[in-house]
């Protein structure tokens, strides 16, 4: 059996067994995963699809989790049923996922651990484990792709879950997107309908002048060059979050800093932060967590989306607290194989569609040597099914 989590949608509708041309991530699970033996349990997240919920608990550990933990449960009683008896569990339970699952994939197999629940073995793909170190990173400057977004649904749902990151909407959020922000996200409207209709900027979560003098030379960040264009794209007119709430972000930052980002100390998310939102991101960062059963951590270091420092992180943590070695590996498939690379295929395919995107750039008439095409695609075209691959081949070694 694999247990796996899908990554971040918008679409309050959004069903991942319905497998149709629209939904490329659950075509990819039942090609590269049913089609070769393995039963996929995937569920759909509370708050989608027939869910009565009314908001989604987007990267709640806790009850992301659970989420996937019943589905198992429900699916292993429903399994002799379904498949008429011609189908039987080896016994064998492996757990995946992209983006938000990603980190949902992590929150389930540490779940399962702390219950004593058996996992064969797990591969988290591309996800925001560090959550304390990754906000952090964003509000000080360092904005990633689809911010706005990410950022709407985080704090929704930290705001419905805990009820204290605001009194009211208006503390976070510009005027011109507290009224409906509360309740805007997951939404039947298209992702580029509530862009047109001025519901939630596409690009801009922070204002282009800096909240005070200590920022300027982070408003935006400038620092590593190759992100350099990625972060300006999340400052500008029309942005989501107030400078003031920024502000106040980036003195509990200061004030009671991360153990990871900027600095490495303790390696562990705060312990001591006062504001309401960084208190829950800490409560839900999966540092800390030390697996018993072998991991896989796969990304790609250039991702624009969930930064690569999610996973630096975690590996780091894991490098000097899990005793046995071996358990946890670590794949960048926008890296250089060595000789005798288990994932040397991966690597090359990865950097075989990298070039091609680039090139179909230039030919389009791209003047930057399709940098700008290979960002846009690099998390969710690229990296996504590279680590796929990846993950079969690892979970067959089982």
């Amino acid at each position: 059996m694999m247990l796996y989590a899908h990554g971040t949608t918008t679409d309050r509708n959004y069903n991942i067994g319905d497998l149709n041309a629209n939904n490329l991530e659950g075509l990819l699970l039942a090609v590269f995963f049913a089609t070769q033996g393995y039963i996929v349990i995937a569920p759909n997240y509370a708050g989608y699809d027939t869910s009565m919920l009314g908001y989604h608990p987007y990267l709640v550990a806790d009850q992301q989790s659970k989420d996937m933990i019943d589905a198992l449960r429900a699916s292993r009683t429903a399994l002799p049923v379904a498949s008429l008896a011609t189908v039987s569990d080896s016994g064998k339970l492996f757990i995946t996922g992209y983006s938000q699952g990603g980190y949902v994939a992590m929150a389930t197999h540490r779940a399962m651990q702390d219950a004593g629940m058996a996992v064969t073995a797990s591969a988290p793909m591309s996800g925001p484990y560090s959550m304390n170190a990754f906000v952090d990173a964003v509000v000080l400057g360092e904005v990633n792709a689809s911010a706005p977004l990410s950022f709407a649904l985080l704090a929704t749902s930290y705001q419905r879950t805990y009820a204290d990151i605001y009194s009211n909407p208006a503390e976070v959020y510009e005027p011109e997107y507290a009224p409906e922000i509360g309740s805007l996200l997951p939404s039947t409207i298209p992702r580029a309908e509530l862009y047109t209709r001025g519901l939630l900027p596409e690009l801009a979560l922070f204002s282009a002048t800096p909240p005070d003098a200590a920022s300027a030379d982070t408003t935006p960040a400038t620092a590593p060059a190759e992100f350099a264009a990625t972060y300006a794209r999340g400052f500008g007119s029309g942005n989501l979050v107030t400078n003031a709430y920024r502000l106040t972000y980036i003195q509990d930052a200061r004030a009671h800093p991360d153990g990871g980002w900027p600095f490495a100390t303790s390696e562990l998310p705060s312990s001591s932060a006062a504001l309401p939102l960084r208190r829950a991101l800490a409560r839900n960062d999966l540092r800390s967590w030390v697996p018993t059963r072998p991991v896989l951590l796969c990304g790609g270091h250039l991702d624009p989306t969930v930064f690569w420092l999610n996973t630096q992180l975690m590996s780091g943590y894991w490098g000097t607290h899990v005793p046995t070695i071996g358990l946890v590996q670590t794949l960048d498939v926008d890296s250089t194989a060595a000789a005798g690379d288990p994932y040397a295929s991966e690597k090359s395919a990865f950097s075989s569609a990298k070039d091609a995107v680039a090139i179909a750039a230039i030919l389009q008439g791209a003047t930057d040597g399709g940098a700008s095409a290979v960002a846009a695609t690099y998390h969710a075209g690229l990296v996504a099914p590279a680590c796929l691959t990846a993950v079969r081949h690892y979970f067959d070694s089982f």
